[in-house]
């Protein structure tokens, strides 16, 4: 079984390789994907909540996405990219919205579908990513994506001439307690894991975190145990809670550029 030794061991041991990430590895966890680990529980299933709702009644997809770093990354460019890679928004609409957090950088980035530049114009999107400043400030990560869900959807149902119902309540499952991982799949893990560098070694180190390696033990591992790797106020993967919104994937929207950035 999986304890906090072997978790200590493969996190020291995939810090000092090399492993470039780029959009296309990463894989959306709801529509809230806290790869950084920083949001809890509570805060995740209210936005997953309000975004589900916020789907059913205008048909416009949000992605919330945290990440620890760009590693150097060009930020409008690196979202653009991840927008476009997941198909946030409904093909041919291309209402879907994406914003990003870069944690340990201090940057934002909101980035707009085509379909929605007439209702968030990057003026909009601007004077959003600065209402967010204070909770940023202080770290709290969950109210910050929480006040720019419900900004955002008020406006566009307005603008739609719709309602957002709000009476879909998140399930609790039955156990809370976290399972550990077998063995077995931990070792099928690494297995995969010296598959994935032996590969990228081959083609060298470039991407968006080329030659990073910092938060990517924690990030691949996180992915692997769906949960989080420390303690605090994240809370990794879904937790111990069925996401209460009614995720079913994004739905290959598009986006030309479109939003603003910031930094707090």
């Amino acid at each position: 079984m999986l304890t906090r030794s072997h978790l200590c061991f493969l996190t020291l041991f995939l810090s000092v390789t090399t492993l470039a990430v780029e959009p296309r590895s990463l894989v959306a966890e709801g529509y809230l994907s806290d790869f950084s680990r920083v949001i809890d529980a509570g805060a995740r299933l209210e936005i997953e909540r309000y975004c589900g709702a916020v789907e059913r009644a205008t048909g416009v997809q949000m992605a919330f996405v945290t990440l620890p770093s760009l590693e150097g990354a060009d930020l409008e460019n690196f979202t653009n990219d991840l927008f476009r890679t997941w198909g946030v928004g409904k093909k041919g609409k291309d209402e879907g919205l994406l914003l990003l957090l870069v944690t340990r950088d201090r940057h934002s980035r909101l980035e707009v579908g085509r379909g929605l530049e007439p209702i968030i114009t990057d003026g909009t999107a601007g004077e959003l990513l600065r209402q967010m400043r204070t909770p940023l400030r202080a770290g709290d990560y969950g109210t910050a994506f929480g006040t720019a869900a419900h900004s955002l959807g008020q406006r566009i149902a307005a603008a739609k001439g719709v309602t957002i119902a709000e009476s879909d309540q998140p399930r609790r499952r039955a156990s809370e307690e976290p399972s550990e991982l077998p063995l077995p799949l931990l070792l099928l893990a690494v297995f995969v894991l010296f598959a994935l560098l032996s590969g990228r070694g081959r083609r060298g180190g470039g991407g968006y975190y080329g030659g990073g390696g910092g938060f990517l033990p924690g990030l691949i591992l996180g992915s692997v145990l769906n949960r989080p790797a420390h303690g605090g106020r994240s809370g990794g993967g879904f937790g111990g809670y069925d996401s209460g919104g009614g995720f079913g994937g994004f739905g290959g929207g598009d986006s030309g550029g479109g939003g603003s950035s910031g930094s707090w």
